[in-house]
């Protein structure tokens, strides 16, 4: 365990960065491709570069942690957890654990990941 934790400022950076383009997405585009795939795609780089910014972590074991992560979000839209959970009203629990479960979404977390996966290996 000791040689898990370290802390990664490329990572971290990259986290951020990607933080504040999907804050921008969801505050400036309203149309139906940036905000609702490219979005995703995002998301799951966030995910995994945001894990990768504290833990030493193989690529293939963190990849397809986040990506199991995704669906399970998904899942629980399709299930309507934020309804269950009594959040259907709160604007912040639709926009971070959405409200509505859509295959394009599972579509777009497969191609973040696989992105993820290509650039790891590439660099």
């Amino acid at each position: 365990m000791v040689g898990l934790l370290k802390f990664n400022r490329f990572y971290f950076g990259l986290a951020l960065l990607i933080f504040v383009i999907e804050i921008l997405i969801a505050g400036f585009a309203h149309d139906q491709i940036i905000r609702p795939y490219f979005g995703d795609v995002l998301v799951v780089i966030l995910i995994y570069s945001f894990i990768k910014a504290f833990l030493r972590a193989p690529v293939l074991k963190t990849a397809v942690f986040v990506l199991l992560f995704s669906f399970t979000i998904e899942t629980l839209q399709y299930f309507h957890f934020i309804k269950w959970i009594g959040l259907k009203n709160s604007a912040i629990a639709r926009l971070v654990l959405g409200d509505s479960f859509a295959w394009m979404d599972i579509l777009s977390y497969i191609i973040g990941i696989a992105i993820v996966i290509w650039i790891e290996n590439v660099s």
